[in-house]
């Protein structure tokens, strides 16, 4: 068997002898329909086909949700050699064969071979383990096709070596315009004849269908080509589809519990799924289904105690040792009485508090796969060796020596610092922890300040950035705008594959989290200076060429999204400062609203200065008083600092349905380098005040730490009615993904 001819037709000159199904296979990427989260405008899928950059996938889904089609599409529009088997038909032998011919293209000619085996789950072990080392090499390009969890039915080394694609069930509007499309096209489907087909005969066609495109189309073919005396019918001739006849071509499927087949997989993922949810009606029903089945009770312990740990957390550290006590309980006394011990255990895991911050392992063993051999710090090294050739240990401060059993030093490698893997949450025991956490990690976070003054930053004392770095430190101002952004998220929820921009993205302040948020979407962000794009790029480069960010240089973000391909939209754009000159920003707001999906959020931090501390408040007698004068001029003419938050409204209600704004006050210390204050004084007080101020403002207000307040509005924007979901569930299989590719 040749297995390029997997997607040829078996009998070309007769294409209508083809199934519907076969015919109405889209060609193109724009011909497909639905999977938007993945082959939609900016996703990650889409743009790898689209620059012919694939690395091996894996596609996985329901029969009839495009996994065959989109092989296809890859095949029609890639320039490496596009080679298919079927793992039901095909065996060594044949991939021997592929191998081959894909080790001579790339040795010989320097072309590229994807390979695309259609139920790669049906091969056994040793035939996967056979194709493993040439994917390994990059001799070929595996794509392959399961209707089976590839977690649990492909081997893992393959699976981890490919990214996995689930492909889901089609909607219902994408069924419908499948039906639409074989209706109408004169080509491929039936778009010569005179079909009519009644609403409600379209509409159990594609109810019953259940998002299967190849069930909906099969129908449709029994429909048309069987309800007249003959088919083609003659000219003139009309078929009538009415809903007896849909019922007759199209039956619905029954769904038993297979504990072989992912129904099972997707019952203790519901079961799963209400435990995280804190539903114990609906965690004693999915629970009861799988006794009632006959499921090994151990399994679902075993699932348990992975969610005490997972789910649970530090939020309830005692749910761990709950439900292992039940389990023990189990072995002794067994079924049926064991099943009271199933139900207590799976209502206090669906009764506590939850966290899953131990999730943050998983972030550390990321950072220690791509570390590149950074060493232990010299102060944490081991003192009894070494210590007089190579210094080891000096410099390390021991705890206990000082106040509290702690002092802030740093403990990660020089490559990591400021690094933060783990965040702890405000549910139950880790509330009483969090604050101390998060005080500590801050002053960790200003011993990597100075270690940079002296290890990174050799700069004089006049330096801009030194004086940035010192401003950071003392007024940790890094800090605030962290809790700033957390209020902004607090509500946001995004799936995996949605697109996001940042406006006037800088170093990314905002735009990090949202990364996080949709690993596999599109990120964008507007930056001023290539400057800043590089500093962007630098903490990108733990992504693959194809997951970072899209950094588009702009001398402002109304430039920004001119540069942007058509059609691409966003479920959320955020930013900082975006609308200092509130009066101007009418094209940019309109711009804005543009791009953003159905639904879409906007989600800005907008500084008020007018209601922040002035430097008048520092100063004393005449020079204050003239200080002030001078501030009132300037808080009521200037652009930037005139407007209020009804203001802000009152531009934002013009273009969005839907606007909220909450007020934060932030209150800290400040650095008032020389540098700043020179500046102010020449750019906006000496527009206001006699020159003889000058040196007084300027020596009276610089190189000062004072008590500084500022005021910001968090900015939430939408039309439509967009829901908010705090703490949303991920759905199971996007979380058995994401820590499997960690």
């Amino acid at each position: 068997m040749k297995s390029s001819d997997l997607f040829e037709s078996a009998r070309k000159e007769e294409k209508g002898a083809e199934p519907l199904a076969s015919r109405m296979r889209p060609r193109t990427l724009d011909e497909y329909v639905g999977q938007d989260h993945i082959v939609g405008k900016g996703r990650l899928l889409r743009r790898a086909i689209q620059l012919d950059q694939l690395s091996s996938i894996i596609l996985y889904g329901p029969p009839g949700t495009g996994k065959t089609t989109l092989a296809r599409v890859i095949a029609n529009t890639t320039k490496s050699h596009f080679s298919t088997m079927n793992a039901v038909l095909a065996g060594l032998k044949e991939l021997d064969e592929e191998i081959k011919g894909a080790k001579e293209r790339l040795e010989l000619y320097g072309i590229k071979t994807i390979l695309f085996i259609d139920e790669v789950h049906r091969w056994n072990k040793r035939q996967q383990d056979a194709l493993l080392p040439w994917v390994e090499n990059g001799t070929v390009i595996l794509i392959g096709a399961t209707t089976e969890n590839p977690y649990f039915e492909v081997n893992a080394a393959l699976v981890s070596r490919s990214r996995i694609f689930q492909l889901k069930k089609l909607e219902d509007s994408d069924l419908e315009k499948i039906l639409t499309d074989a209706l109408s096209d004169k080509e491929r489907g039936y778009g010569r004849y005179d079909v009519v087909i009644d609403e409600d005969a379209r509409k159990h066609l594609v109810k019953v269908a259940s998002g299967d495109a190849r069930s909906l189309l099969n129908a449709l073919e029994l429909a048309v080509e069987t309800t007249g005396e003959h088919f083609p019918p003659e000219k003139g001739e009309v078929i009538h589809i009415t809903k007896s006849i849909a019922e007759e071509s199209i039956q619905q499927k029954a769904v038993l519990y297979d504990k072989e087949g992912d129904y099972h997989f997707d019952v203790i993922s519901a079961f799963i799924k209400s435990l995280r949810g804190s539903d114990p009606d609906a965690s004693l029903y999915w629970l009861s289904k799988m006794v009632k089945a006959g499921e090994d009770p151990r399994f679902i312990f075993r699932r348990m105690l992975i969610l005490a740990c997972e789910d649970v957390g530090l939020a309830d550290p005692n749910a761990l040792v709950y439900v292992n006590a039940c389990a023990e309980a189990f072995d002794r006394v067994g079924l049926p009485e064991g099943r009271y011990h199933l139900a207590l255990a799976a209502l206090y895991l669906s009764t506590c508090k939850k966290s899953n911050s131990s999730m943050a392992f998983f972030d550390a063993l990321k950072a220690v796969e791509e570390e590149s051999a950074w060493e232990v710090p010299n102060h944490l090294k081991d003192a009894s060796r070494d210590s007089e050739g190579f210094k080891h240990g000096e410099g390390y401060l021991y705890p206990h020596a000082y106040r509290d059993h702690w002092v802030s030093q740093q403990y990660l490698p020089t490559g990591l610092k400021g690094k933060v893997f783990y965040i702890p949450s405000d549910q139950g025991y880790e509330a009483g922890i969090r604050k101390s956490v998060l005080e500590k990690r801050e002053a960790q976070l200003e011993s990597v300040v100075e270690d940079q003054w002296q290890e990174e930053l050799t700069h004089s004392p006049n330096d801009k950035e030194r004086v940035h770095w010192i401003e950071r430190a003392i007024g940790n101002k890094t800090g605030v705008l962290r809790d700033l952004t957390d209020k902004l998220f607090e509500n946001l929820d995004l799936r995996r594959y949605e697109n996001t921009l940042t406006l006037s993205a800088s170093r990314g302040l905002l735009l990090w989290p949202l990364k996080r948020l949709t690993p596999e979407g599109l990120a964008v962000a507007f930056v001023r200076k290539e400057e800043e794009k590089k500093v962007i790029e630098h903490f990108a480069t733990e992504f693959e060429e194809i997951e970072k960010p899209l950094v588009v240089v702009s001398k402002s973000d109304v430039e920004g999204f001119e540069k942007l391909e058509a059609g691409l939209m966003f479920s959320t754009i955020a930013g900082r400062n975006v609308l200092t000159r509130l009066s101007s920003s009418r094209k940019l707001i309109s711009l804005i609203s543009s791009r953003l999906t159905e639904n879409g959020k906007l989600l800005l931090i907008e500084a008020l200065p007018s209601a922040s501390t002035r430097l008048s408040s520092f100063l004393k007698g005449e020079l204050g008083r003239e200080t002030e004068r001078a501030e009132k001029k300037i808080y009521d003419e200037s652009e930037i600092y005139s407007w209020n938050e009804n203001d802000l409204r009152e531009v934002l209600t013009k273009t969005f349905s839907s606007v909220e704004i909450r007020k934060e006050k932030e209150s800290g210390k400040r650095f008032l380098s020389k540098e700043n204050i020179t500046s102010w004084w020449k750019n906006g007080y000496s527009k206001h005040m006699d020159e003889k101020f000058e040196k007084d403002f300027i020596n009276a207000l610089s190189e000062r730490e004072v008590d500084f307040t500022s005021e910001y509005l968090l900015v939430e924007c939408s039309n439509g009615e967009a829901k908010k979901k705090k703490d949303a569930p991920r759905d199971e299989w996007e979380r058995v993904h994401e820590i499997t590719k960690t």
